[in-house]
């Protein structure tokens, strides 16, 4: 393995220092120039003869000295705690060794966190004897920067737990045999030399010197850190020596069909199938179909040989059942909802090189051929399993076909998967009095033969696999198939007793269907030989590298990471399987959830009726994009981004820059002589664009896209600052001087055009318009920043490119789209009453029963939510009256004389177990995706109890603990 890296930078330390770890060979070779490595961050790791190369110090020091996967979480915590808070707030600090007691600069209270930690353990990750590379890593940072100045007094004074790691560390032998190897200038020179080849975000253009470290200042009479990091010589020179001297690429022409090619990077790309029962709402959109065309876009302004296909999921019980609320064929739902789908993508402009469906020829071909080659290869097994049979229509009830009474909580109106009174899973067969759903005829249990796919006999090589790829999966993903995987496969139908489905291709079998989960992700291969015949090349590459990408929500994980890439393992066909599954959480509307029966929620035909275009919809679903956690749309939210970030930001930067042009130079780009100060900018923009490229690289689009609106914002410091309006009015040499600052303005719009079209395609078309640049391709996004705008190229007409969304609009849509307001006890005069409570309750109890009998969900659902709330109105009354359902008048009597404060202590008690019981079972959900069952099972206990006191102050049943196994295996068994 080869090092290539600057002098005297830290960050090269800790790989020999992960090489002595390991035993391992290490070659370091040293240059000044960043040009010589992968976007030009140094330190470098080559890695194999192939020259691949890695330029995150983090992964390059776990390639080196791999880490054990019990203890990865939190080395990989630890690492990132390194890189992006206390190296940046290290370059910030800047060395001075100068602490100035009324201000504690961000590295006191990161080493403050780091004394803590090691507090009752010396070590963070092993003992004494046993280093690991998060320990050196983390002592090379601070043992080459800050220890050497008067912050290291500091610590010896304050921080004993990290003054007596850090010794130790030095005196340890492999340390001391590392620091031979590399002889490093402790303090400044370390600092500037770490900060020289190495991302960090900046949060203004100030246009000092460049070699000048930046400390902290007062903003609004408070001291804060504003953490204002240097731009070092060497980034000053790589702008020099690549402004004139790199030649602007051009994007290339896109063939059809797009196929792959060897000696090129081939990405395909796929977005979760839509179910097409329903209208996707603005979750669904960036949660698969919008990401996916977001990062396909890029791929292809990189001049990676890109196809995204997609298309709708169209078989299963859930069409059948919109079909029979409606009186039409499922063949009728399937292509009404087809239209509705592809019209409402079009209008947000999702590129698909092809956006198909699964009611196709071609899909029955590939499925029923899928399913005979995995079962003459051993991995389909029959077994009998009890089904509800409805001999009046004389069909097996699927789950949704079924209702009755749940086991469990008695609501007498459960679903044959799921109780919408309690929230449990419940089997079919378990109902008490069920009922066909069609013609409300009690059913009779029926043994039926299925087959299933044989998981456990395919588990060793799935985790073999998933081992080698899933480091480009997304966190999500990741989390969400641990479980699966470490707890083991159980075999999983595959048929069903359907109507609509396609059939199974063998004798005594064909009134089976093939079941949704197994039929819709082969809907990949079939949509991509309706857009090609020669669709295999694309799945079965033969000596050809594809790199697969998927998008989807995390509810989708399972059939992606688990069930898909096993049945094409089980095939043993030489199919490609994904490489990264890039996941996210859910969009929430408002803090609640979307409905559509209950107006809650934008939906895709709804956007276009707000009046906002689609590109900053796309703009705004791109920025909350939920990569890591839930995030919520906010209409407030949506109007600040857009007249903040877009408005005020962006669109006035690209603007004032073009009509300067027109008005003093004759719409012409003037000519450009850089100085230091230019220079600066441009040093500052390439960091942001080398970030853009990491993170759209893996595909984080929410944090690539804040990077474009950071180069906007140094592009607007750097032209308030050096007021062209000013020069432009003065010497010959201020002239010029002007004039160049306008050029260099243009030329970073040019490059804001490239990188903002993947997110807003039709708004990075106009800006290209108004640069006189030609509208049919978006401009190649580069890694290095050159002259792009030549002096003397005419630009367009200069115009607005957004417009204000005003605070009345905002309050008119998040009244439009805020929910039908049902009638409610909360306004009645009576809602105290009890007796109102309780026949309010029976008389919902009673319209959701009859809307049940002849309506879809989209209708009764939302009834079944108003039954919920006023149950538990009712409950919370019964025990702050202290009174039972069949309270007397006299109980009431003597309720109403009770102490003010026993009610008011007994409600408070509930929203404070409720609190608890959500941040508990959030807990739990972290421990189960990340730990083994001996860590998470005593929380389990804890969250049972927490449940336990809720339900007896509220009387209500409360589902299990989040991720409970049971559950799980049954919702994918329905």
């Amino acid at each position: 393995m080869n090092v290539t890296s600057n002098p005297n930078n830290p960050n090269a330390l800790k790989l020999i220092v992960a090489a002595e770890i390991s035993k391992k060979e290490l070659a370091i070779e040293f240059t000044s120039d960043p040009k010589q490595c992968s976007l030009n961050r140094l330190p470098t790791l080559k890695i194999d003869s192939s020259r691949k190369e890695l330029f995150s110090v983090n992964a390059a020091v776990q390639y080196i000295s791999p880490i054990s996967n019990k203890d990865v979480i939190v080395a990989n915590r630890w690492l990132e705690w390194d890189v992006s808070q206390l190296q940046p707030a290290i370059v910030s600090y800047g060395g001075s060794g100068k602490l100035d007691v009324s201000h504690k600069p961000r590295i006191w209270s990161l080493i403050k966190e780091l004394n803590a930690s090691l507090k009752n353990k010396e070590y963070l990750i092993k003992d004494k004897d046993n280093i690991t590379i998060v320990d050196a890593s983390i002592w090379v940072t601070l043992w080459s920067t800050v220890v050497v100045t008067d912050m290291g007094e500091v610590i010896r004074k304050e921080f004993p737990n990290v003054d007596r790691w850090l010794k130790h560390i030095e005196s340890l032998p492999i340390i001391k045999k590392c620091l031979e190897k590399m002889n490093l200038e402790r303090g400044i020179q370390a600092i500037m030399s770490m900060n020289a080849a190495s991302w960090f975000p900046l949060n203004s253009y100030t246009g000092v010197a460049n070699s000048q470290i930046i400390s902290a200042e007062k903003n609004n009479n408070n001291l804060e850190d504003k953490e204002i990091k240097a731009i070092t010589d060497e980034e000053i020179n790589l702008v020099k020596n690549s402004w004139t001297s790199v030649v602007y690429p051009s994007v290339k022409e896109i063939p059809y069909p797009v196929l792959p090619k060897k000696g090129e990077k081939n990405i395909l790309v796929t977005s979760a199938l839509p179910y097409v029962n329903n209208v996707p709402h603005l979750g669904n959109i960036i949660g698969c179909v919008l990401s996916a065309d977001i990062f396909a876009r890029y791929c292809r302004q990189r001049n990676y040989n890109t196809l995204y296909i997609s298309g709708t999921d169209e078989y299963g019980t859930a069409t059948e059942a919109k079909a029979l609320e409606e009186k039409v064929t499922p063949q009728q739902i399937c292509d009404k909802f087809f239209d509705i789908h592809n019209d409402i993508y079009r209008w947000f402009s999702i590129g698909f090189d092809y956006f198909g469906r699964t009611t196709t020829s071609e899909q029955t071909e590939i499925v029923q051929a899928m399913f005979l080659r995995i079962k003459d290869k051993g991995y389909v097994l029959t077994n009998i399993i009890d089904q509800l049979l409805c001999e009046n229509c004389d069909r097996f009830l699927a789950d949704r076909f079924v209702e009755g009474t749940c086991p469990r909580c008695k609501y007498e109106d459960a679903r044959g998967d799921q109780c919408d009174g309690c929230g449990h899973l419940v089997n079919a067969t378990e109902l008490i009095n069920p009922r066909c759903k069609v013609c409300s005829n009690k059913p009779v249990i029926k043994a039926s033969t299925q087959f299933f796919l044989d998981l456990p006999k395919i588990q060793e090589n799935l985790k073999q696999w998933a081992s080698k790829v899933e480091d480009g999966w997304s966190l999500v993903a990741k989390t969400v198939t641990k479980p699966w995987l470490r707890d083991g496969l159980k075999a999983r139908c595959i048929t069903r007793d359907l109507k609509w489905g396609i059939p199974v291709p063998l004798d005594g079998y064909r009134d089976k269907v093939f079941y949704v989960w197994f039929d819709a992700p082969l809907g990949y291969l079939s949509i991509t030989k309706k857009y090609t015949k020669e669709y295999e090349k694309w799945w079965k590459p033969n000596n050809v590298d594809v790199n697969l990408y998927q998008f989807m929500a995390k509810d989708n994980v399972p059939f992606h990471a688990i069930m898909f890439p096993a049945t094409l393992l089980a095939a043993n066909e030489d199919h490609i399987l994904v490489k990264h599954i890039m996941a996210t959480e859910y969009l929430n509307y408002e803090d609640t959830k979307f409905s559509k029966s209950r107006g809650i929620g934008v939906f895709g035909t709804d956007a276009r009726e707000t009046g906002i275009s689609a590109d900053v919809w796309r703009f705004y679903l791109a920025y909350i994009r939920p990569e890591s956690m839930d995030s919520n749309f906010n209409w407030v939210d949506l109007a600040t981004k857009n007249n903040s970030e877009l408005l005020n930001n962006l669109g006035n930067f690209i603007n004032r820059a073009l009509m300067f042009v027109e008005k003093n130079f004759n719409s012409k780009i003037p000519q450009m002589e850089l100085s230091d100060e230019d220079m600066h900018v441009l040093a500052l923009v390439q960091r942001e664009l080398t970030n853009y490229i990491s993170f759209l690289e893996q595909a984080k689009l929410r944090d690539g896209l804040k990077h474009v609106l950071a180069i906007s914002k140094h592009g607007n410091q750097y032209m308030q600052y050096q007021q062209p309006w000013v020069k432009i009015k003065g010497t010959e040499e201020e002239k010029k001087k002007g004039a160049t600052v306008i050029g260099v303005c243009c030329n970073i719009s040019c490059l804001i055009s490239a990188l903002l079209a993947p997110f807003m395609p039709n708004t990075a078309r106009e800006i290209r318009v108004q640069l006189g640049l030609s509208k049919q391709n978006y401009g190649y996004i580069p890694e290095i920043l050159s002259i792009m705008l030549p002096a003397g190229h005419s630009i367009g007409k200069p115009s607005p490119l957004f417009s204000k969304i005003e605070e009345k609009q905002v309050e008119e849509l998040r009244h439009k789209y805020g929910g039908k307001q049902s009638v409610s006890v909360e306004n009645s005069q009576d809602s105290t009453n009890l007796a109102s409570l309780e026949k309010a309750v029976a008389n919902q109890a009673q319209l959701v029963r009859d809307l049940k009998a002849k309506q879809g969900k989209d209708v009764w659902q939302p009834q079944v939510q108003i039954l919920l709330d006023l149950k538990k109105k009712l409950a919370e009354f019964q025990v702050n009256s202290n009174v039972s359902g069949q309270a007397t008048a006299k109980s009431k009597s003597s309720s109403t004389a009770a102490a003010p404060e026993q009610n008011g202590n007994v409600t408070a008690e509930i929203t404070e177990l409720e609190a608890a019981v959500l941040k508990q079972g959030n807990l739990v959900r972290e421990l189960k995706a990340k730990n083994e069952k001996s860590v998470w099972q005593p929380q389990v206990e804890v969250l049972l109890q927490l449940k336990q006191k809720l339900s007896a102050l509220t009387g209500a049943v409360h589902s299990p603990p989040p991720g409970d196994k049971k559950s799980k295996k049954k919702k994918i068994n329905s």
